[in-house]
């Protein structure tokens, strides 16, 4: 009894659904273990240095072959800070940043997928064109409302993130009667017009650290489980935030060990796809994850 008990426990709470596809640009991908994503921002003031390329080719092919050695199954190129209080960056100086980065990438390594890291229709389908394989929008299109039928005509990937008002605002918008209703909602809204305009794909990230409190982020994670409802894939995004740092009394420098804290409970709670500063010990975390539950 206790052993068909554990049985029914591993197959509801850890184990991925089997048929988890991605389609990228008419090929199928199998999402079938989860995937890491690898940060490269192409910015001067994101929130971890470490993160930052400096723009120069070398520098940035030696991230990207670093990460891609290391287990990345996605790099991530943002060219647009979103941590709270940053500055705004135009749209010219954004496509500046990012689509240099993704050719460089692509013409090194063709079978890498990466993604775009952008809230602007435009600047994800200039990446496209340039070579990135999906696109990553922290504002679920809600800070441009063309992003929805750009995506559909790329056949791409969608990471739709959940944020409540703008990077320069988003902390004032964390009062929730019941959070992850409210999220769940606000997804469930937001995969209707992805599916209208042609999304094929749409990937989930609750988006922690963005419109909501520390005590919300946590309790993102303690009942991550509740948005496997929704059937989509799952990433989920928590690498050195402030959530771990300012709980830790520590710094994004001094946070790794609190980052593959939570990646491991993320992972037991369905988590299909990890962003990350540390792909290293992300896959190291997952392979520890795989030998227990899997």
């Amino acid at each position: 009894m206790l052993e068909n008990s554990h049985s029914v426990y591993k197959f509801e709470d850890t184990l991925f659904p089997p048929k988890i596809t991605l389609q990228i640009k008419g090929k199928l991908f199998a999402l079938d273990q989860p995937w890491i994503m690898g940060i490269i921002n192409s910015t001067p003031d994101s929130f971890y240095n470490k993160s930052r390329t400096t723009g120069q080719e070398q520098d940035i092919l030696a991230k990207a072959s670093k990460m891609i050695e290391e287990g990345a199954h996605i790099l991530d190129i943002g060219g647009y800070s979103s941590r709270p209080g940053a500055a705004p960056v135009s749209e010219k100086e954004e496509l500046k940043r990012v689509i240099h980065v993704i050719k460089s990438i692509k013409d090194r390594f063709p079978d890498n997928l990466v993604s775009i890291d952008t809230f602007r229709s435009t600047v994800a389908k200039e990446a496209v064109l340039a070579g990135a394989d999906i696109v990553n929008d922290i504002s679920g299109g809600g800070l441009d409302a063309e992003m929805f039928d750009t995506v559909g005509s790329l056949d791409v990937p969608y990471i739709c993130m959940h944020m409540v008002g703008t990077p320069q605002t988003m902390q004032h918008f964390s009062n929730y009667i019941d959070i992850e209703k409210e999220i769940s909602y606000y997804f469930s809204e937001k995969v209707k017009k992805c599916h209208k305009a042609g999304i094929k794909d749409v990937i989930l990230d609750i988006g922690l650290g963005f419109s909501k409190t520390l005590e919300q982020n946590y309790e993102l994670i303690r009942n991550f489980s509740y948005f496997k409802s929704l059937k989509l894939p799952l990433l989920i995004g928590v690498s050195r935030k402030s959530m771990i740092y300012k709980l830790l009394e520590t710094s994004p420098e001094k946070a790794l060990n609190g980052t593959t804290a939570l990646h491991m409970a993320a992972l037991i709670n369905g988590a299909n796809l990890l962003r990350v500063h540390d792909v290293k010990e992300a896959n190291e975390t997952l392979k520890l994850y795989k030998q227990i539950y899997t």
